[in-house]
Formats: C-alpha cells, sequence, structure tokens
C-alpha cells in the first residue's frame, strides 16, 4: 500500500478540512492565465475534428492494416474533439464567440452529443454541497462497490452508440408527440452522467431554446445517417459506430481514473474533492493520449474549473513550485494509469 493509499483509508474524504493556504495560492497564482485563448481552441478542436473525420473515412476506404491505422487516429482525434464539451460547460459564454455554434455544428450533432447534454449537468458534479452525493450526476462510489462492476461499468460504453442513435432518431421523434415519454427520455436520457439516479430538471429559456435547436439538428443528422444505409449499405455506419464505441469506451476508462470514489454519499469540503481527484502530470507520456484536453490535471479541475485547458499545465507548475513537497496539493498527483487503475481495483476487492 502506497502513502497515498494510507492516508486515503487513516481519514475518510467527508472529514477533511480546507486547507486555506492551497486554496489562495491556486487563486492567487493563476490570475494572470485564467482567460481562454481563441489562438489555441479554434486550431486545436478544427484540427481534430478533422483529423477525426478523415481517420473515418480512411477506415472506410482502405484495406487491412491502413483501414485499421486510419481508425485508430479516427477514435483518438475524435476523442480529444468530442472532450471539448468539457470546455463548453466552463468558459464563459462570451469567451470564444461561435464556438459553441461551430463545435456542435461539426462534432456536437455528428456524435449525437450536442452541447445541451453536458452544460447545465456537469456544472452540477462541481456544486459544493453535491459533489459525491446522490445528487451528483457525475459520481457513482466505484472503489466501495464490487469487483464486476468496474468491468461492467466499462462494457456498458460499447453500447453508447447505439443508445444515441436510438435516442435521436426514435425516442425525441416520438417524444414530441408524446408528452410523457418526452418528459421521461429528457429525465433519464439527454445528459452525460454515470448516476442512475440522476433525474434532469426541465429546461427553461434561452437554454430551453438551444436545447430545441440541437435536438432538431441531432435528429435530422440520425435520419440522415440511416438513410445512408440505403445509398452505401450498412458497412460504412457501421464503422463509424465501431469508432464511436471506442471512443466512448476510452472516456469511460479515464472517468474510471478520474477520481478515486471513496466518497459514501456525504458533502465535501473543497479540499476533501480535491483529494477524491486527480492529476497525472509529466513526466506521464501518455496521459495527453487518453486523458487530453486538459483532463490529466483532473483534481487541479476541481479547484479551478473555469481554468482554459491550455493553461491547466502552467498553473500545475506554479502551484508545485510554491507550495513544495509533502504539501495537500501533492498529494492528489499520481504517476499514470495503471496505478490508479490498480488503486481502485483492489479498493472493490476489500470486503466492507
Amino acid at each position: 500500500m502506497t502513502v497515498q493509499e494510507k492516508i486515503s483509508a487513516a481519514q475518510p474524504k467527508s472529514s477533511i478540512p480546507d486547507d486555506m493556504a492551497m486554496l489562495r495560492a491556486a487563486v492567487e497564482l493563476t490570475r494572470d492565465i485564467s482567460a481562454a485563448r481563441p489562438g489555441i481552441y479554434w486550431p486545436d478542436m478544427l484540427v481534430s475534428a478533422a483529423a477525426g473525420y478523415a481517420g473515418i473515412a480512411g477506415a472506410i476506404l482502405l484495406q487491412g492494416w491502413q483501414a485499421w491505422v486510419a481508425g485508430v487516429i479516427a477514435v483518438f482525434a475524435l476523442y480529444r474533439a468530442l472532450l471539448f464539451i468539457h470546455e463548453l460547460t466552463h468558459i464563459h459564454k462570451n469567451a470564444l464567440p461561435g464556438f459553441r455554434f461551430a463545435w456542435n455544428l461539426l462534432v456536437g450533432v455528428p456524435m449525437l452529443t450536442p452541447s445541451f447534454m453536458y452544460e447545465g449537468v456537469h456544472t452540477l458534479h462541481h456544486a459544493r454541497t453535491r459533489y459525491g452525493t446522490a445528487e451528483d450526476p457525475e459520481y457513482l462510489p466505484l472503489a466501495l462497490m464490487k469487483p464486476w462492476s468496474l468491468p461492467l461499468f466499462i462494457v456498458v460504453a460499447i453500447l453508447l452508440p447505439f443508445g444515441l442513435l436510438l435516442r435521436s432518431a426514435v425516442l425525441v421523434p416520438l417524444g414530441a408527440v408524446i408528452p410523457p415519454l418526452r418528459k421521461l427520455v429528457w429525465e433519464r436520457v439527454s445528459s452525460l452522467s454515470i448516476n442512475p439516479e440522476f433525474r434532469r430538471r426541465p429546461p427553461e429559456g434561452d437554454f430551453a431554446r438551444m436545447v430545441w435547436w440541437q435536438e432538431l439538428g441531432a435528429t435530422a443528422w440520425s435520419f440522415a445517417l440511416l438513410a445512408s444505409t440505403q445509398v452505401w449499405g450498412w458497412r460504412p455506419l457501421l464503422i463509424a459506430i465501431a469508432v464511436v464505441s471506442a471512443v466512448a469506451v476510452l472516456n469511460q476508462i479515464r472517468t474510471l481514473v478520474a477520481h478515486l470514489w471513496e466518497n459514501e454519499g456525504e458533502a465535501m469540503t473543497v479540499t476533501a474533492q480535491y483529494l477524491d481527484s486527480v492529476n497525472v502530470p509529466p513526466p506521464e507520456l501518455l496521459a495527453p493520449l487518453w486523458a487530453p484536453v486538459g483532463l490529466r490535471y483532473h483534481a487541479l479541475h476541481h479547484l479551478l474549473p473555469s481554468m482554459p485547458y491550455h493553461s491547466l499545465g502552467e498553473a500545475h507548475r506554479r502551484i508545485t513550485a510554491h507550495l513544495g513537497a509533502g504539501s495537500t496539493y501533492e498529494r492528489a498527483s499520481y504517476t499514470g494509469f495503471m496505478p490508479l487503475l490498480g488503486k481502485i481495483a483492489r479498493s472493490t476487492m476489500v470486503r466492507r
């Protein structure tokens, strides 16, 4: 058992007080790098999306190993492009004019995951009194569950593209004429959440109008995808579905190690939330692939939710240098994916 695991076992997360020195340092040391930079966001998103769709085209048109290489490129590029949905939930609506519309047009709607499925949901995960509780849409005490819950958590992601296609092509149109079904679809299958008990509240005002247009786009696109099978057969669509399934599995695996998942439902301080979350800083080399768009600094993100992804690396360096070795801040840093996966797997095997 590592030092971090011994600390975790000795003190329940819900009893950890706030480290005010760390919280102040996080804010004061990073004020000058807190603005989203369009010159980084736009090229990153556009190139990722273009590479992803080119990869899907290659996987469809090429043969043998070339098709497989194109498919792998598609998975990682579209995964990166898709994860800009996380940034959309945190940046100010006026920070990047046109970015939300462009992302939905190029990524969100084509992948049947428009931004409304995360906006208004993910922010609940950051609410001071909701994180880690039954009211958190993105939290399950996975480390305290049975060992079989971990592979099941990953396997269900394989079915995500089929569920998204069913939702947009069948359930949403039917819900337009069957109000009870519309209510059920919105509450239960209109958010990217992992808590099966989460029920989404009805949209209101400008957000409701945005939802309407995004739903219309996703439904129209789902019809176009199904209609394409009458022209080109099922092979292109099934290859695209396979790519999206792989993206979903990759994201689910990242989610599995984004937190320690050790809270049993009690409200937690900001510091406790931070220590239940994970940073995987350099020198780990593969984190930009499996935790792109700044998500390798997920614990830091819980300290500074509005910090743009391109500033998180510099913020981490500054805070680490200021607080030094042995600080509370350092305790949320881990060396890589496998140690984290091993830690949560061992936790599920402990008889409770």
